[in-house]
């Protein structure tokens, strides 16, 4: 037979059955029969078990029935053939994670000089305190002040202590989220299975071996089993056997279906027969774990950008994973992969890593020059200048010095180098994640939440995303009648009544029912596809059943299924009838199966000749409104094939599918969700477009579209259809250019009728343009298993939850849990939040940087010796990489970021408002740095700091200039939250506990270090006075950002002012001539003057233009508004 069943023992044999005696057939016998393929694996069958039916019975199973459930047995089958799960690999300890940590090549480098110097502060040569070692050894104050030498390298490796210890905390909280989000997402994964008779969802970890699983078009299989009746089975094994052809699967030619395999096509149960690490994804586990060594090195090589290694789990993403080594390739094909990293940096990575080379670099510069200005003044000084000779008692005091500048050199490095920046990312994005969980995203791939914030096209499905995907039939065609409305049983013919319900009741999905409401008043719950519900629902409301029909007919009868694919758009079941006639029900999209009817049933029930001129007319009178009034429209149709003619080749599927006779055309309504248009507006306005592509006939599409928002009344823009789409496109070759596609793309908003490949064809096309002002960033949303080439093209691939296919899980970056656009809006506005709160962090980390560095760097040339310890340094860098990364990282999004323009591929990092603030705020703060530092001991009556012997005791100078620094930075922190020039720097500071938490709280530590720190901290206790006027000069910072924005915003009132006089300046009837010369020379006058100050923005350009257009058609009009603005300003 065409559809592959076999007979079911009567009864079930495990409901009652004796679960004491073993099973007759051994784990080992499953494993190897699970290891052949095709003619071998039958072969194997039929010699050793005779037919898949005995296979059934020895693992006491019913292909009918499936399993009692009970729990007994259950446990009996998890101790013979094991558990369906796969254990992760252990993931690493905190000390693992320190030792990764001390890798640091800075902290080596920085933890040899302080065990140096540590060395040498307990080593007293005979005679290194005279008066021959020059200035050396002079001036140390007192004897106890010498011998604590040691303090400053003891700090020095305790600072580092610290800085390793958080580092290695952030590092294994980030693991353990990242564990706990994997964890979440495979609790979510479930599989459907028959027990008792009933069909239902299990999750995949409790599927044992002899359960009888339903598989389905979009499955990733969970585990090994073998086919029991196949409808079109084909499957995707390219995850196991690298071959990338679909393999089709039936009884009598390859029954064998293996676990992480996608279904592609078609539908069919199986009995489970191998699961955990018994499948073959567990054995190919299994040997890749064979030894700790072998395991280490694939961690290496499988190792994802945030760390955690790679692990095979329930839902895996083989799909994404493009490695770029061929060896690689053929070393790991065979291993499913979870969130595995994309071929290409996201925007924020690659502009992150071009800053931090730059920034690197700049600071390995600054650093070499500060030791060798350092180690040249010194020799120059003492042996030049002073006239001393190299003495050798002298020899460990001078080397004490040289490692001192060492010390120096390298704590620039460390201040210079952002290791703050990979922190700040991850805390942003880790934040972000955990909040977008309660936003219905599931994040997949952390990247994907900074790109959606650069995102400038989305490209949506209709079903589900934009609309409530809650189907009912509203409208029908029968029997020459059009129907605005359901209509009565009775006013239709009770044969056609009796052909619709039968077509409708068989050639839908079984899984596909409508159960009765939870709550008593809700609506029924509508399970499986969301259609095909709708279609169920007509025949209740036709006051039929459609489950007496199915249990005379059920699903083994069915002789042969063509099932729904998106070539294909339409579904056929054919049965078998006893006097060896056929009848085949079809349905799917109107216009497609209305083309291959031949007749259609009239007012009596009866077949009439259907001709293309009576279909174009159906089509311009019953289909078009139907469409028009955004209703998705279907075709229900038969046919009969005659015993006479014999048994028809099912395989030659265009005259199978032909000489249909229509039975009806009905009008789906699935609602907009009253949300989406809202959304829609929120996207435009943040300059994101939004295109529908959609499988729908087109004229559904323009009027949801409409209803949403997508198309505007008097907008240009083009809908188009697939075949339409793919004419313009391509060339005589048939080959996509991607000059006409750039004709296309910017107008189209609506894509009707297409395919998948027309879906990944447009988003490629829209990511490989260069026409427009920056380059598009993409977002894309998918559900079913051929929308799993556009999800991994895009930028940002958005998986339905619940109307999604595993395999578009798979390959998406973040999962819709609720199938609602609405959710895609709030993860832009996350995204921008954590763009937005990087280059925060950004303009507040490269100001004590660029601070740092020059005050050590010019300190050290003019002093001998750093303003700032190493070990301040330290505290300070500890301050930008951990608590401000904390504090600047976690803000909360607002409505503002969507009122704002996407960054877009191209636009650096760092704008000219953050490079204003940085370079402002660098100056402000080195002129306070300087002045206190040459001048500071006359303004506070204190003594100098500066020239200070080796091992002086610390002094109040120079712990006020460590002091002022610090609390530069702590104000210039608040200063940091706004970086587009924005006046009010606390706003909303109170919906931010932990930013206040950890301002507070390095307040309270700075008071600690400088009043108890001592030695250590070359720190002395400050008095209240010097404490008031460090605080007082820190808050001068607040008072310089807002000078800063004071000064930003007059020159936008200068270019106001001179976009006024320039329209206002223009005679009141101008000749066209006066008209051209006046604009020139203002446009000149203005240009000029934004060329220098960047504004006015777009918008005060186009703003100037309709100004003008006022001045011309009304002077008096124009002063009203021109009159306004000067007020407003």
């Amino acid at each position: 037979m065409a559809n592959n069943m076999v007979d079911h023992p009567p009864g079930n044999s495990v409901a009652e059955g004796n679960h004491d005696g073993d099973f007759g057939i051994s784990m080992e016998d499953l494993k190897n029969l699970m290891e052949l393929r095709s003619s071998e694996a039958v072969n194997k069958i039929q010699e050793r078990f005779g037919d898949v039916q005995s296979i059934c019975r020895r693992l006491k199973t019913s292909p009918i029935e499936g399993l009692s459930g009970n729990p007994v047995d259950l446990e009996k089958r998890h101790t013979t053939f094991g558990k369906n799960f796969i254990p992760p690999k252990k993931p690493k300890t905190f000390l693992q994670l320190v030792w990764e940590a001390l890798q640091d090549v800075t902290l080596i480098i920085l933890e040899v000089a302080a065990i140096i110097s540590l060395g040498l502060s307990f080593y007293h040569p005979p005679g290194g305190d005279s008066e021959s070692c020059g200035q050396a050894a002079g001036g140390v104050e007192d004897e106890g002040e010498a011998q604590a030498g040691w303090i400053e390298g003891a700090a020095i490796l305790f600072s580092v202590i610290i800085v390793v210890l958080v580092t290695a905390f952030n590092d294994w909280s980030k693991e353990k989220q990242f564990r706990g989000l994997q964890s979440r997402i495979e609790q979510e994964q479930k599989f459907t299975v028959i027990r008792k008779g009933q069909v239902i969802q299990i999750p995949v970890a409790e599927i044992v071996v002899g359960d009888i699983a339903q598989i389905k078009y979009g499955d990733l299989l969970p585990a090994d089993g073998i086919l029991i009746q196949g409808n079109d089975l084909k499957i995707d094994e390219s995850s196991l056997t690298g071959e990338s052809d679909q393999v089709r699967k039936s009884l009598e030619k390859d029954p064998m279906l293996l676990s992480g395999t996608h279904v592609m096509e078609g539908s069919g149960r199986m009995v489970v027969s191998a699961v955990g690490l018994n499948s073959q994804t567990g054995i190919i586990f299994t040997l890749l774990g064979a030894s700790e060594h072998d395991e280490e090195k694939k961690v290496k090589k499988t190792k994802t950008q945030d760390g955690i290694a790679l692990e095979i789990q329930p839902l895996k993403s083989e799909e994404a994973a493009e490695l770029e080594d061929k060896e690689e390739k053929e070393e790991v094909k065979e291993v499913k992969k979870v969130n595995v990293t994309k071929k290409e940096k996201s925007v924020l990575q690659g502009k992150l890593t071009r800053l931090t080379v730059q920034i690197g670099k700049a600071g390995l510069f600054m650093s070499a020059m500060t030791v060798i200005i350092l180690i040249l003044y010194f020799v120059i000084d003492t042996f030049w200048v002073q006239g001393r000779s190299w003495v050798a008692e002298c020899t460990p005091i001078y080397i004490q010095y040289f490692v001192k500048f060492f010390i120096i050199g390298v704590t620039v490095l460390v201040v210079a180098v952002p290791e703050g920046l990979p922190l700040a990312v991850t805390i942003s994005l880790a934040y972000s994640v955990k909040k977008m969980m309660k936003d219905n995203n599931l994040v997949r791939h952390l990247d994907a939440c900074e790109t959606m914030g650069n995102a400038t096209a989305i490209c949506s499905d209709k079903t589900g995303t934009l609309t409530m995907n809650r189907m009912t039939v509203v409208q029908a065609y029968i029997g020459d009648t059009h129907y605005k409305t359901v209509p009565e049983p009775d006013a239709i013919k009770p044969e056609t009544l009796e052909t619709l319900v039968n077509s409708i009741s068989i050639n839908s999905a079984y899984t596909t029912k409508i159960l009765p409401p939870e709550k008593e008043g809700g609506l029924p719950r509508h399970v499986g596809n969301k259609t095909e519900c709708a279609l169920l629902g007509l025949v209740l409301e036709l006051k039929r059943d459609y489950q007496p029909i199915r249990e005379e007919i059920p699903e083994e009868k069915l002789y042969k299924v063509y099932t729904f694919n998106s070539s294909r758009k339409s579904m056929s079941t054919v049965l078998k009838n006893a006097d060896e006639s056929f009848r085949m029900y079809s349905k799917g999209a109107s216009e497609i199966v209305l083309r291959k009817c031949s007749h259609i049933l009239d007012a009596q029930g009866q077949p009439r000749v259907f001709k293309p001129k009576d279909r174009d007319e159906m089509v311009r009178k019953v289909i078009e409104p139907m469409a028009c009034d955004g209703l998705r429209t279907i075709c229900v149709a038969y046919r009969d094939f005659p015993a006479e003619a014999g048994e028809p080749n099912w395989d030659n599927e265009n005259d199978i599918l032909n000489e249909l006779t229509c039975i009806a055309v009905v009008g789906i309504e699935d609602p907009v969700r009253p949300e989406v248009p809202e959304a829609i507006t929120k996207c435009q306005r943040a300059g994101i477009d939004v295109r529908m592509v959609t499988g729908d006939n087109i004229n559904t599409a323009r009027a949801i579209a409409t209803k949403c928002g997508i198309l505007q009344p008097g907008e240009d823009f083009l809908c188009l259809e697939g075949k339409e789409f793919n004419q313009q496109i391509r060339n005589d070759k048939g080959e996509v250019e991607q000059e006409r596609l750039d004709k296309i793309w910017p107008k189209l908003r609506v894509l009707a009728r297409s395919s998948p490949t027309d879906k990944h064809t447009l988003v490629k096309g829209i990511i490989d343009s260069t026409v427009g002002e920056t380059r598009q960033v993409v977002a894309v949303t998918g559900d079913g298993t051929n929308d799993g080439p556009a999800l991994k093209k895009a930028d940002v691939g958005f998986a339905m939850g619940i109307a999604g296919t595993d395999v578009a899980k798979e390959a998406s970056d973040i999962i819709l849990t609720d199938d609602n656009f609405t959710s895609i809006v709030k993860a832009v506005m996350w995204g921008r939040n954590v763009y937005d709160s990087i280059s925060k962090f950004l303009q507040f980390q490269l100001t004590v940087n660029v601070v740092a560095v020059i005050v050590a760097f010019t300190g050290a040339c003019i002093t001998q010796d750093s303003p700032l310890k190493a070990v301040q340094m330290l505290w300070v860098n500890l301050i930008m990489d951990t608590l401000a990364s904390l504090a600047l990282a976690t803000e909360p999004p607002t409505e503002s970021l969507l009122l704002r323009k996407p960054y877009g591929r191209d636009k650096p990092l760092i704008s000219r408002t953050m490079m204003k603030n940085i370079l402002g705020h660098g100056v402000f703060q080195l002129i306070i740095i300087f002045t206190l530092l040459f001048a500071g001991e006359k303004l506070f009556d204190i003594d100098s700091g500066r020239n200070a012997p080796l091992h002086s005791p610390p002094s109040e100078h120079y712990t006020i200039v460590f002091n002022v620094f610090v609390m530069m930075q702590l104000f210039n922190e608040i200063n940091a939250r706004k970086i587009h020039g924005e006046r009010n720097v606390f706003e909303g500071v109170y919906r931010n506990p932990i930013f206040c938490s950890v301002v507070l709280g390095t307040f309270a530590l700075q008071i600690i270090i400088v009043q108890f720190g001592g030695k250590p901290f070359s720190c002395t206790a400050l008095t209240i006075d010097q404490w008031l006027w460090c605080i007082f000069i820190g808050v001068g910072e607040l008072l310089w950002g807002q000078v800063s924005v004071w000064n930003l915003r007059g020159r936008r009132k200068m270019t106001w002012t001179l976009l006024l006089h320039a329209a206002a300046t223009l005679p009141s009837q101008p000749s066209p001539w006066q008209r051209a010369r006046h604009m020139n020379a203002n446009t000149q006058h203005l240009c000029e003057y934004t060329t220098h100050t960047n504004t006015p923005s777009d918008a005060g350009i186009k703003s100037f233009i309709v100004f003008f257009t006022i001045k011309l058609i009304d002077q008096q009009k124009f002063f009203c508004i021109s009159k306004v603005l000067q007020m407003k300003e």
